[in-house]
This record gives C-alpha cells, sequence and structure tokens, in this order.
C-alpha cells in the first residue's frame, strides 16, 4: 500500500493551494451543471428520423438518459462551497467495517470453488460464477481523479491490484474517475480478461493494451461462457475532461447465470425507466445499487439516488434481494459516510422489504450466493 500512502500524502500536500481546489472541482466525477443546448438539439429529430436513432442517441453522436428521467436545471453550482465542505468532514470509520486482508484471500481461496460475490470497496466487487470470476467498475486509487486531484478514499480497497485472482471479466459501467480509474487500469495483472463496456470506451482499454474488448450500447446482449450479459440504461452522465460530457455511454450490466438474474447498477438516480426494466428484464434475484453519496440533493438527485430511491429502484425492478454499494469507501458528497446503510435498513419495510432481503458487505467480506439468492 506504499503507492496508495505516498500519492494520498502528495495529495494532502496539494489540496489547500486554491488552484488545485479549482481542478479538484474540475476532475470531480460529480461534475458540474453547465448550459446545454441538448434539448433543443433533440427536438429538431424527425420523425423519420426517432425511427433510426434509438432516443438515447443524440444527433452530434453524446449520449443521453432514458425518456422521462430528471433533466440538470441550468445554473451555477456553487462548486468552491461544496468542494470545502467536503474537505472538512471528519471520517468516523466503524471498527468492524473492514477485514484484515489476510483474511480476505483467506476466504477467497477456501471458496475458490464456490459461487460468490466479494466487496473490495466503492463499487468494485468481485462476482465468481461458474470457475469464472467478474470485477466490476474495479477502482483502487486513493482518489477519483487525475494525479492527486479529486474526492480521496478513507477506506484502502480490501485487496491490493497484485493480490487479486484471475480475473476473467471485466465490467465498468461508465467512465467517471471513481469506476474507471486510469492507474487501476493501467497495471490491472489481467490484460487477457474480457471486457465489456459502453459505447465509445473500448478505445481507453486499447491504448492500455487490452485487446479482448467490447462495446455495447442499451440492450444489446453477449454470452461469456455460461454468463449472459445485457446490458441495460442507467440515469447518468459520463464525462472524464472538460470537453468530453456524455461522449460515452453509460449503464447498468444484467448478468444472468443458471436462471439467476443479478443486475450491477450503475450510479443512478431514480425515473420511470425502472419500472419498464422490471417488466421486460424482472424480477430480479439480486440487485446491486447505489446508495451513497446523495447530498446535497440540488446536486446529486440527477444521477445519485438516496438509501430510500435505490429501494424503490429494487423494487420498480421486482427485486427479491438489494444490496447497497458505492458508500464507506470515498469522500465523494456531504452526507455523513456511514448514513446510507442506518437509513437504507431502516427503511425496508417501506418499499415492501424485510430488513435481512437488503444486503451490506463490509469492506473485503465474501458470501457465498447460494446463501444470498
Amino acid at each position: 500500500m506504499n503507492k496508495f500512502k505516498d500519492k494520498r500524502n502528495f495529495f494532502k500536500f496539494i489540496k489547500d493551494k486554491s488552484t488545485s481546489l479549482f481542478l479538484l472541482m474540475l476532475a470531480s466525477c460529480t461534475g458540474s451543471i453547465t448550459p446545454s443546448n441538448r434539448n433543443n438539439e433533440s427536438n429538431s429529430i424527425s420523425d423519420s428520423e426517432s425511427y433510426i436513432r434509438p432516443y438515447h442517441h443524440l444527433p452530434d453522436g453524446t449520449f443521453r438518459n432514458p425518456e422521462g428521467s430528471v433533466e440538470r436545471p441550468d445554473y451555477e453550482f456553487p462548486w468552491f462551497k461544496f468542494a470545502r465542505e467536503r474537505m472538512a468532514i471528519k471520517v468516523n470509520i466503524p471498527q468492524d467495517h473492514i477485514i484484515k486482508s489476510d483474511d480476505v484471500l483467506a476466504k477467497l481461496k477456501s471458496l475458490e470453488d464456490k459461487d460468490t460475490i466479494t466487496w473490495i470497496g466503492h463499487s468494485t466487487f468481485l462476482i465468481r460464477l461458474g470457475g469464472k470470476t467478474i470485477i466490476t467498475d474495479p477502482f483502487f486509487s486513493p482518489n477519483a481523479g487525475p494525479l492527486a486531484l479529486g474526492p480521496r478514499r478513507y477506506i484502502d480497497p480490501a485487496i491490493s491490484l497484485e493480490q487479486l485472482p484471475n480475473i476473467d471479466l471485466l465490467l465498468v459501467t461508465h467512465n467517471h474517475y471513481d469506476h474507471l480509474d486510469y492507474d487501476a487500469t493501467k497495471n490491472f495483472p489481467f490484460k487477457k480478461a474480457k471486457v465489456l463496456c459502453p459505447l465509445k470506451l473500448s478505445q481507453f482499454y486499447k491504448d492500455l493494451n487490452f485487446r479482448n474488448i467490447q462495446e455495447l450500447d442499451w440492450y444489446d446482449q453477449t454470452r461469456f461462457d455460461s454468463i449472459k450479459i445485457t446490458l441495460l440504461p442507467a440515469i447518468h452522465w459520463s464525462k472524464r475532461t472538460l470537453t468530453d460530457r456524455n461522449h460515452s455511454l453509460w449503464g447498468s450490466f444484467l448478468i444472468e447465470y443458471r436462471g439467476n438474474k443479478i443486475l450491477f447498477c450503475c450510479d443512478t438516480a431514480d425515473g420511470p425507466v425502472y419500472e419498464r426494466l422490471g417488466r421486460q428484464y424482472g424480477p430480479m434475484d439480486l440487485t446491486f445499487v447505489n446508495i451513497g453519496a446523495y447530498e446535497p440533493r440540488e446536486l446529486m438527485k440527477y444521477s445519485h439516488a438516496t438509501p430510500e430511491e435505490g429501494l424503490d429502484i429494487a423494487k420498480q425492478l421486482r427485486s427479491n434481494k438489494v444490496a447497497g454499494m458505492h458508500w464507506g469507501t470515498i469522500l465523494m458528497s456531504l452526507e455523513d459516510p456511514f448514513e446510507p446503510p442506518v437509513r437504507f435498513k431502516q427503511n425496508a419495510k417501506n418499499y415492501g422489504y424485510k430488513e435481512e432481503d437488503l444486503l451490506l458487505f463490509k469492506i473485503g467480506e465474501t458470501k457465498a450466493l447460494k446463501e444470498i439468492i
């Protein structure tokens, strides 16, 4: 973890500099709310074109959220105030939140022939199905941004990149820095792994010497051994630089294996698309949904669900079990970092669930699939 600590120390050194704070604002995966003429562009699509171009494809080659999704207004967000308040948050980590890496590795070894799910942190999971190991949104850097900029994590990954078991399949939901980690991708030890990504993200992997890459549009399906995977819509956005907003697609992965349906959600807001997906693809046996990074609501409500909204999404998808993710790892927003799991569990009955139907992993915890679904 020396590289992790060195990079975090560098971040601490520069974070008080005004220039770095400005760059932090720009690099943050929460992004800025900027004026857009997308609505005017979409209104210019003729009826005949609408039969050719899917709704989420815009004429300029960029993408937008599913029809009926909440839309960002055009206004200036107080970024400096937000960044200052975020940096001032003191994180009190519960003692039982983390499993020691030696114990994580021992558990993975003891269950290597079983179907399991392991939380590495944030939105990074190891999912073992039928002898194949899937990794989701591998994020291992100490911060979510270029160099030492961007929101910083307060929990190390459960295990390091070098300690990962052999990875057969890599799933990435979108290009924000806390999901598409440049350093982790560059140094990924299993470059022969199959990569599935949304449209216009394959070049990122090609540039870093991955060769088995497949881009998917929403509703595209593919197979990997005995596993069927479909990219489904989410209500979010994409951006890595000042000029590439929504130039690549985002989405959620439906994983079907031996009659079981596991939906790994992209970061998402709530919206009517989930009722439609529930009718078409549900019921889900297990849905992973983001439950953290939701304050302030004036910013986050367009792309990140609250714990309650996460439960509503799962209910619309007709999910039997729900796993909360995207919390307890990195400081991205203004809520207490350990408020999300409390609200998640407390609201189970309000959305038709028992508390035992809602899953919360410890960092590094492995659960056998048969004990979950």
